[in-house]
Protein backbone atom coordinates (compact mmCIF):
# COMPACT_ATOMS: atom_id res chain seq x y z
CA UNK A 1 0.00 0.00 0.00
CA UNK A 2 1.16 3.57 -1.36
CA UNK A 3 1.71 6.01 1.79
CA UNK A 4 2.37 9.89 1.69
CA UNK A 5 4.74 10.56 3.90
CA UNK A 6 4.20 13.68 6.05
CA UNK A 7 7.40 15.00 8.16
CA UNK A 8 5.95 17.90 10.52
CA UNK A 9 9.06 19.68 11.93
CA UNK A 10 9.12 21.16 15.15
CA UNK A 11 11.14 22.54 17.47
CA UNK A 12 11.34 24.11 21.37
CA UNK A 13 8.96 26.96 21.69
CA UNK A 14 6.56 25.53 18.68
CA UNK A 15 3.21 26.32 19.44
CA UNK A 16 1.32 22.93 19.85
CA UNK A 17 -1.82 24.34 18.00
CA UNK A 18 0.27 24.49 14.81
CA UNK A 19 0.92 21.27 15.47
CA UNK A 20 -1.91 19.72 15.81
CA UNK A 21 -4.01 21.52 13.03
CA UNK A 22 -1.79 19.92 10.72
CA UNK A 23 -1.82 16.05 11.77
CA UNK A 24 -5.44 15.61 13.07
CA UNK A 25 -7.16 16.43 9.92
CA UNK A 26 -4.42 14.30 8.30
CA UNK A 27 -5.19 11.78 11.13
CA UNK A 28 -8.91 11.93 10.55
CA UNK A 29 -8.50 11.53 6.89
CA UNK A 30 -6.82 8.29 7.34
CA UNK A 31 -9.53 6.70 9.76
CA UNK A 32 -13.13 8.17 8.19
CA UNK A 33 -11.97 7.65 4.10
CA UNK A 34 -9.40 4.88 4.56
CA UNK A 35 -7.46 5.95 1.56
CA UNK A 36 -5.45 3.65 -0.88
CA UNK A 37 -2.32 5.51 0.04
CA UNK A 38 -3.12 6.75 3.38
CA UNK A 39 -0.69 9.70 5.28
CA UNK A 40 1.92 8.74 7.59
CA UNK A 41 2.67 11.92 9.62
CA UNK A 42 6.10 11.86 12.03
CA UNK A 43 6.10 15.16 14.10
CA UNK A 44 10.02 15.70 13.53
CA UNK A 45 13.08 17.37 15.82
CA UNK A 46 16.75 17.50 15.67
CA UNK A 47 18.19 14.43 17.30
CA UNK A 48 14.34 13.30 18.43
CA UNK A 49 14.73 16.07 21.11
CA UNK A 50 11.43 16.25 23.43
CA UNK A 51 9.74 19.39 21.75
CA UNK A 52 8.95 22.07 24.91
CA UNK A 53 5.88 23.78 23.11
CA UNK A 54 5.06 27.48 23.63
CA UNK A 55 2.11 26.42 26.25
CA UNK A 56 4.45 24.77 28.85
CA UNK A 57 3.50 20.90 27.15
CA UNK A 58 5.98 18.70 26.04
CA UNK A 59 5.64 16.69 22.97
CA UNK A 60 8.24 13.41 22.18
CA UNK A 61 9.52 13.75 18.84
CA UNK A 62 8.67 10.51 16.16
CA UNK A 63 12.21 10.57 15.33
CA UNK A 64 15.11 12.79 14.52
CA UNK A 65 15.02 14.98 11.77
CA UNK A 66 18.88 14.01 10.31
CA UNK A 67 17.91 10.14 10.55
CA UNK A 68 14.77 10.55 7.98
CA UNK A 69 16.40 9.82 4.28
CA UNK A 70 13.82 10.75 2.20
CA UNK A 71 12.14 11.57 -0.01
CA UNK A 72 9.12 12.51 1.75
CA UNK A 73 5.60 13.27 0.52
CA UNK A 74 4.87 16.56 2.70
CA UNK A 75 7.21 18.70 4.61
CA UNK A 76 5.58 21.14 7.17
CA UNK A 77 7.87 23.36 9.34
CA UNK A 78 5.68 24.27 11.88
CA UNK A 79 5.64 28.40 14.07
CA UNK A 80 5.98 29.32 17.54
CA UNK A 81 7.68 32.12 18.86
CA UNK A 82 10.23 29.69 18.92
CA UNK A 83 10.66 30.11 14.94
CA UNK A 84 13.49 32.76 15.08
CA UNK A 85 16.20 30.53 17.22
CA UNK A 86 15.14 27.94 15.23
CA UNK A 87 15.69 30.39 11.89
CA UNK A 88 19.36 31.15 13.46
CA UNK A 89 20.38 27.45 14.00
CA UNK A 90 22.28 26.03 10.78
CA UNK A 91 22.20 21.82 11.49
CA UNK A 92 18.02 22.51 11.13
CA UNK A 93 18.17 24.44 7.91
CA UNK A 94 20.62 22.00 6.46
CA UNK A 95 17.96 19.55 7.11
CA UNK A 96 15.20 21.36 5.83
CA UNK A 97 17.02 22.40 2.60
CA UNK A 98 18.13 18.59 2.39
CA UNK A 99 14.28 17.03 2.64
CA UNK A 100 12.63 20.03 0.61
CA UNK A 101 14.53 19.46 -2.20
CA UNK A 102 12.99 16.37 -3.22
CA UNK A 103 9.18 17.22 -1.51
CA UNK A 104 6.36 16.79 -3.30
CA UNK A 105 5.10 19.91 -1.30
CA UNK A 106 6.73 22.03 1.18
CA UNK A 107 5.27 24.14 3.88
CA UNK A 108 5.13 26.55 7.27
CA UNK A 109 1.94 27.39 9.39
CA UNK A 110 2.32 30.65 10.68
CA UNK A 111 6.21 32.05 12.20
CA UNK A 112 7.49 28.59 10.63
CA UNK A 113 7.49 30.57 7.59
CA UNK A 114 11.14 32.00 9.17
CA UNK A 115 12.30 28.89 9.00
CA UNK A 116 11.77 28.17 5.24
CA UNK A 117 12.72 31.70 4.24
CA UNK A 118 15.93 31.29 6.40
CA UNK A 119 16.78 28.40 4.57
CA UNK A 120 16.07 30.13 0.87
CA UNK A 121 13.05 28.57 0.07
CA UNK A 122 11.30 31.84 -0.21
CA UNK A 123 12.69 33.66 -1.96
CA UNK A 124 11.02 35.73 -5.55
CA UNK A 125 8.04 34.03 -3.70
CA UNK A 126 4.72 35.33 -2.31
CA UNK A 127 4.27 34.27 1.10
CA UNK A 128 2.95 35.34 4.53
CA UNK A 129 3.09 34.32 8.20
CA UNK A 130 0.82 35.49 11.40
CA UNK A 131 -0.33 39.06 10.65
CA UNK A 132 1.38 40.06 14.25
CA UNK A 133 4.77 38.86 12.65
CA UNK A 134 4.20 39.67 8.70
CA UNK A 135 6.94 43.43 9.33
CA UNK A 136 9.15 41.16 10.86
CA UNK A 137 9.88 38.51 8.46
CA UNK A 138 9.35 41.46 5.51
CA UNK A 139 12.25 43.21 7.14
CA UNK A 140 14.30 39.99 7.82
CA UNK A 141 13.85 38.54 4.38
CA UNK A 142 13.62 41.14 2.16
CA UNK A 143 13.63 38.70 -0.87
CA UNK A 144 10.63 37.05 0.12
CA UNK A 145 6.83 38.80 -1.19
CA UNK A 146 5.34 38.58 2.24
CA UNK A 147 1.63 39.07 2.16
CA UNK A 148 -0.10 39.66 5.68
CA UNK A 149 -3.33 39.60 4.47
CA UNK A 150 -4.50 36.01 3.50
CA UNK A 151 -5.22 32.69 5.88
CA UNK A 152 -2.80 30.76 3.68
CA UNK A 153 -0.77 31.21 0.20
CA UNK A 154 0.35 28.52 -2.25
CA UNK A 155 3.06 29.44 -4.63
CA UNK A 156 4.20 26.66 -6.80
CA UNK A 157 4.91 23.54 -4.58
CA UNK A 158 5.26 26.10 -1.57
CA UNK A 159 2.66 27.08 1.10
CA UNK A 160 2.82 29.07 4.08
CA UNK A 161 -0.34 29.25 6.02
CA UNK A 162 -0.90 32.20 8.22
CA UNK A 163 -1.28 30.92 11.85
CA UNK A 164 -2.89 28.63 14.22
CA UNK A 165 -6.16 27.74 12.66
CA UNK A 166 -5.39 28.53 9.34
CA UNK A 167 -3.19 25.34 9.47
CA UNK A 168 -7.04 23.31 9.47
CA UNK A 169 -7.46 25.35 6.06
CA UNK A 170 -3.98 24.45 4.22
CA UNK A 171 -4.41 21.00 5.28
CA UNK A 172 -7.79 20.80 4.03
CA UNK A 173 -6.88 22.16 0.81
CA UNK A 174 -4.14 19.28 1.22
CA UNK A 175 -6.38 16.36 1.53
CA UNK A 176 -8.71 17.79 -1.23
CA UNK A 177 -5.95 17.78 -3.49
CA UNK A 178 -4.64 14.05 -2.77
CA UNK A 179 -8.15 12.30 -2.30
CA UNK A 180 -11.24 14.90 -3.70
CA UNK A 181 -13.93 17.28 -1.93
CA UNK A 182 -16.25 14.05 -0.34
CA UNK A 183 -13.08 13.06 2.21
CA UNK A 184 -12.01 16.85 2.56
CA UNK A 185 -15.57 17.61 3.26
CA UNK A 186 -16.08 14.75 6.21
CA UNK A 187 -12.75 15.55 7.98
CA UNK A 188 -13.82 18.83 8.78
CA UNK A 189 -17.11 17.92 9.57
CA UNK A 190 -15.82 15.74 11.98
CA UNK A 191 -13.51 18.98 13.15
CA UNK A 192 -16.42 21.28 13.03
CA UNK A 193 -15.07 23.76 10.96
CA UNK A 194 -15.18 25.29 7.07
CA UNK A 195 -14.41 23.20 4.16
CA UNK A 196 -12.31 24.92 3.65
CA UNK A 197 -11.78 29.12 4.17
CA UNK A 198 -10.81 30.73 0.92
CA UNK A 199 -6.63 31.34 0.87
CA UNK A 200 -7.16 34.56 0.27
CA UNK A 201 -9.59 34.80 3.17
CA UNK A 202 -8.20 38.23 5.46
CA UNK A 203 -6.29 36.74 8.53
CA UNK A 204 -8.36 39.49 10.76
CA UNK A 205 -11.94 40.14 10.82
CA UNK A 206 -12.65 43.79 9.63
CA UNK A 207 -15.56 43.40 12.46
CA UNK A 208 -12.98 42.91 15.66
CA UNK A 209 -9.85 44.55 14.43
CA UNK A 210 -10.74 48.02 12.51
CA UNK A 211 -8.97 50.88 14.49
CA UNK A 212 -7.39 50.14 17.05
CA UNK A 213 -6.09 52.34 19.21
CA UNK A 214 -7.44 55.76 17.39
CA UNK A 215 -11.68 56.42 18.94
CA UNK A 216 -12.06 57.98 15.69
CA UNK A 217 -11.23 55.45 13.74
CA UNK A 218 -13.60 52.94 15.56
CA UNK A 219 -16.25 55.00 15.48
CA UNK A 220 -16.17 55.21 12.20
CA UNK A 221 -15.47 51.82 11.48
CA UNK A 222 -18.19 50.95 13.79
CA UNK A 223 -20.86 53.31 12.23
CA UNK A 224 -19.97 51.87 8.92
CA UNK A 225 -20.12 48.07 9.46
CA UNK A 226 -23.62 48.56 11.31
CA UNK A 227 -25.49 50.56 8.31
CA UNK A 228 -23.82 48.85 5.49
CA UNK A 229 -26.80 49.76 3.57
CA UNK A 230 -26.51 53.56 4.09
CA UNK A 231 -24.45 56.16 2.43
CA UNK A 232 -20.82 55.62 3.35
CA UNK A 233 -19.05 57.88 1.31
CA UNK A 234 -16.12 59.89 2.94
CA UNK A 235 -18.15 63.00 3.34
CA UNK A 236 -20.98 61.25 4.96
CA UNK A 237 -18.81 59.01 7.55
CA UNK A 238 -16.72 61.83 7.91
CA UNK A 239 -19.66 63.82 8.87
CA UNK A 240 -21.02 61.25 11.37
CA UNK A 241 -17.47 61.25 13.49
CA UNK A 242 -17.40 64.92 13.43
CA UNK A 243 -13.89 65.21 11.10
CA UNK A 244 -13.34 66.69 8.18
CA UNK A 245 -13.29 64.09 4.71
CA UNK A 246 -9.54 64.36 4.53
CA UNK A 247 -8.64 64.05 8.14
CA UNK A 248 -10.64 60.87 8.14
CA UNK A 249 -8.77 59.30 5.20
CA UNK A 250 -4.84 60.39 7.09
CA UNK A 251 -6.69 58.30 10.25
CA UNK A 252 -7.62 55.24 7.45
CA UNK A 253 -4.45 55.17 6.01
CA UNK A 254 -2.57 55.25 9.21
CA UNK A 255 -4.49 53.18 10.77
CA UNK A 256 -5.98 50.64 8.80
CA UNK A 257 -3.87 50.74 5.97
CA UNK A 258 -6.18 51.49 3.19
CA UNK A 259 -8.70 54.48 2.44
CA UNK A 260 -12.23 54.44 3.90
CA UNK A 261 -13.53 53.94 0.17
CA UNK A 262 -11.37 50.42 0.23
CA UNK A 263 -12.39 49.56 4.01
CA UNK A 264 -16.26 50.26 3.09
CA UNK A 265 -15.80 47.76 0.15
CA UNK A 266 -14.39 45.31 2.38
CA UNK A 267 -16.48 45.35 5.10
CA UNK A 268 -19.75 45.07 2.70
CA UNK A 269 -18.03 42.16 0.77
CA UNK A 270 -17.53 40.42 4.28
CA UNK A 271 -21.03 40.79 5.49
CA UNK A 272 -21.96 39.25 2.43
CA UNK A 273 -20.02 36.60 2.70
CA UNK A 274 -21.51 36.03 6.16
CA UNK A 275 -24.83 36.08 4.67
CA UNK A 276 -24.16 33.83 1.56
CA UNK A 277 -22.70 31.14 4.57
CA UNK A 278 -25.34 31.54 6.76
CA UNK A 279 -28.77 32.30 5.05
CA UNK A 280 -30.60 31.37 1.91
CA UNK A 281 -31.69 35.04 0.79
CA UNK A 282 -31.46 35.19 -3.23
CA UNK A 283 -27.69 37.00 -3.97
CA UNK A 284 -29.85 39.82 -5.20
CA UNK A 285 -31.23 40.71 -1.71
CA UNK A 286 -27.80 40.09 -0.02
CA UNK A 287 -26.48 42.69 -2.43
CA UNK A 288 -29.15 45.62 -1.40
CA UNK A 289 -28.67 44.34 1.91
CA UNK A 290 -25.00 44.95 2.14
CA UNK A 291 -25.07 48.02 0.19
CA UNK A 292 -24.24 47.12 -3.36
CA UNK A 293 -26.06 48.89 -6.61
CA UNK A 294 -26.35 45.72 -7.92
CA UNK A 295 -25.87 41.93 -7.66
CA UNK A 296 -23.24 42.67 -10.31
CA UNK A 297 -21.62 45.20 -8.08
CA UNK A 298 -21.73 42.41 -5.33
CA UNK A 299 -20.40 39.73 -8.03
CA UNK A 300 -17.25 42.18 -9.36
CA UNK A 301 -16.29 43.01 -5.12
CA UNK A 302 -16.59 39.37 -4.14
CA UNK A 303 -14.11 37.91 -7.40
CA UNK A 304 -11.70 40.61 -6.36
CA UNK A 305 -11.52 39.92 -2.62
CA UNK A 306 -11.98 36.01 -2.99
CA UNK A 307 -11.33 35.41 -6.43
CA UNK A 308 -14.57 33.58 -6.73
CA UNK A 309 -18.05 34.54 -7.56
CA UNK A 310 -20.74 34.40 -4.84
CA UNK A 311 -22.45 31.30 -6.42
CA UNK A 312 -19.50 29.54 -6.37
CA UNK A 313 -18.89 30.73 -2.33
CA UNK A 314 -21.94 29.43 -1.19
CA UNK A 315 -21.82 26.74 -3.05
CA UNK A 316 -18.51 25.30 -1.56
CA UNK A 317 -19.73 27.70 2.08
CA UNK A 318 -23.11 27.08 2.66
CA UNK A 319 -23.96 26.28 6.00
CA UNK A 320 -27.64 27.64 6.81
CA UNK A 321 -29.42 27.30 9.89
CA UNK A 322 -33.19 26.85 10.02
CA UNK A 323 -33.59 30.38 12.12
CA UNK A 324 -31.27 32.49 9.54
CA UNK A 325 -32.95 30.68 6.22
CA UNK A 326 -36.21 31.79 7.61
CA UNK A 327 -35.20 35.15 8.48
Amino acid sequence: MAERATAVIAYDGAELLDIACVTTPLALANMIGGPRDPYRVQVLSLHAAPIRCETGLTLQADGALEHVLGPVDTLIVTGGLGHQRAADAEPLLRQVRRLAATSRRVASVCTGASVLAAAGLLDGRRATTHWRFAADLARRYPRVEVDPDPIFIRDGRIATAAGVTSALDLTLSFIEDDHGVPLARQVARDLVTYLQRPGNQAQMSLFTAAGEGNRTVQQATGFITTHLDADLSAAAVAGHVGVSPRHLTRLFDTHLGRPPARFVRQARTDAAARLLESSTLPVSEIARRCGFGSAEALRQSFVGRYGISPTEYRARFSRPSPSVAAT
